[in-house]
């Protein structure tokens, strides 16, 4: 993209003009919410990213089909679309942000103005800052060739929906040491990889236990960094949590899956129980769901001994840890109480040991984690 006359520079997108509804529902008061969610927001990324260099501009929202954000150096404002505000979640949101701020940052702080708006300078400093520095188009994973091993997984999917327990079993299996061997393989390539991060599930207010265990069988077993950010919810005025993966695209591709997969089976399960066991309300309905992605972490660390035997051992990404840490530089640790174990726990444990990923997952987009042939 060019400078406007007016020194202007942000991020150009085409938004849909066949969705005007979602713009509709951003009232005053919403409005003047999310502006001040937003300057909270620019105020903590200048805390963490740019280590408080930032003075504060003018926040705007715009009706613009034309850019997601622009950065107005004359007039020091920022702006930021209602239609990305309306139509993206809060994580594309706060990316749009950041990419602004940097503008901001190359203007003000490094006293760039005679290059081009995503001239070296400020490419450098997206790619040190872990921000997406593109000038066009909805933040997104990038896609480095990897669809085919998506595809070869989701064959192997397929075949766990067979009605034999043991192929399903064998078949499900199969999927998830073929991710791990690809992984192998990456790390003989590291210089292609790239990153990218994803939120999933839905925003809300409270964590429930089985998000957390899910979250965890997530960064435990499917080579993906987890972390429960905050996000603002502009159409609802409200604040809540949502999970956030990172990760390369054909491992966000399968961690996206398994998380949908495992949420829907778990609900059914539980209505299965229910009918089963003649309950009439939902008392219990959290419990059970922690037990069964409690005992569907079991079987994956049974099944990670396995492999272990077979001599593939993980060691660590260092690559994508540094790319967490640059999107999250100061991370707090918080340990939580686990629910009481009781009748419902277990029957739910039980159902998810008996728990086999079946085919569902689409074969689009880019893997994190290096693999080691274990020590002989």
């Amino acid at each position: 993209m060019t400078a406007n006359p007016d020194g202007a520079k942000g991020r150009i997108v085409t938004l849909p003009k066949d969705e005007p509804a979602p713009l509709k529902q951003l009232t005053l008061d919403l409005e003047r919410a999310l502006l001040r969610e937003l300057s909270a927001e620019y105020k903590r990324i200048n805390e963490s990213v740019f280590r408080r260099t930032l003075t504060p501009p003018t926040i705007q929202l715009v009706s613009s089909d034309s850019r997601l954000g622009c950065w107005t150096k004359d007039t020091r404002t920022l702006e930021l679309s209602r239609g990305l505000v309306t139509l993206h979640g809060w994580g594309v949101i706060v990316e749009v942000l950041k990419h602004e701020m940097a503008h901001q940052y190359v203007h003000e702080v490094l006293g760039q103005t005679q290059e081009t708006a995503h001239g070296p300078t400020y490419r450098d400093l997206c790619r040190r800052l872990g921000i997406d520095g593109s000038a066009a188009g909805v933040p997104k994973a990038r896609e480095n060739g990897e669809e085919r091993i998506v595809e070869r997984v989701a064959r192997l999917l397929a075949l766990a929906s067979s009605p034999n327990v043991h192929e399903a079993e064998a078949a499900a299996s199969a999927a998830q040491r073929l991710m791990l061997k690809y992984n192998i393989d990456l790390r003989r390539d590291a210089g292609a990889r790239g990153y990218a991060f994803a939120h999933v599930g839905r925003a809300t207010g409270r964590v429930t236990e089985s998000e957390r265990i899910l979250a965890m069988v997530l960064g435990k077993h499917f080579f993906v960094e987890v972390i429960w950010v905050p996000v603002y919810r502009a159409l609802e005025g409200k604040r809540g949590s949502v999970l956030e993966l990172c990760g390369s695209p054909a491992n966000l591709a399968m961690a996206e899956y398994v998380h949908a997969y495992l949420t829907d089976t778990a609900e059914r399960l539980w209505a299965d129980h229910r009918r089963g066991f003649g309950l009439r309300g939902n008392r219990d309905r959290r419990t059970y769901l922690a037990g069964v992605m409690s005992g569907f972490a079991e079987k994956l660390s049974r099944q990670a001994v396995t492999h272990r035997e077979q001599g593939l051992v993980w060691v660590e990404d260092a690559d994508l840890a540094d790319y967490f840490r640059r999107r999250h530089p100061h991370v707090r640790h918080v340990r939580y109480a686990g629910s009481r174990k009781n009748e419902a726990f277990a029957r739910g444990r039980d159902a998810g040991r008996r728990i086999v990923l079946r085919r569902g997952m689409e074969a689009s987009a880019v893997t994190r984690g290096h693999l080691l042939p274990g020590k002989s």
